[in-house]
């Protein structure tokens, strides 16, 4: 399955992006997140599907939300996980 993707990034949290099936409204994410995410910035809009390279989501898990919740949130990678 491909599916063309919207990101938007949050200005209040450094690395934290928004993915939304291309020309999804914002509204359809929930009020809360909308809120803790912040005014969403378009940042990029791109095809994926199943064997794209992401630099920090398993693309078969980013798919997978978008179907199930119609958004993935990306958060920055635990220091633990990079090794800083």
């Amino acid at each position: 399955m491909a599916l063309e993707v919207d990101v938007f990034k949050s200005p209040r949290r450094d690395n934290t992006y928004l993915m939304l099936p291309a020309d999804a409204s914002l509204d359809s994410v929930p009020e809360q997140l909308q809120t803790q995410f912040g005014e969403a910035k378009p940042f990029l809009r791109f095809k994926l599907d199943q064997d794209r390279h992401l630099a920090q989501a398993d693309p078969q898990a980013v798919l997978a939300a978008i179907q199930s919740q119609g958004f993935y949130l990306q958060l920055p990678p635990n220091k633990d996980e990079t090794g800083d």
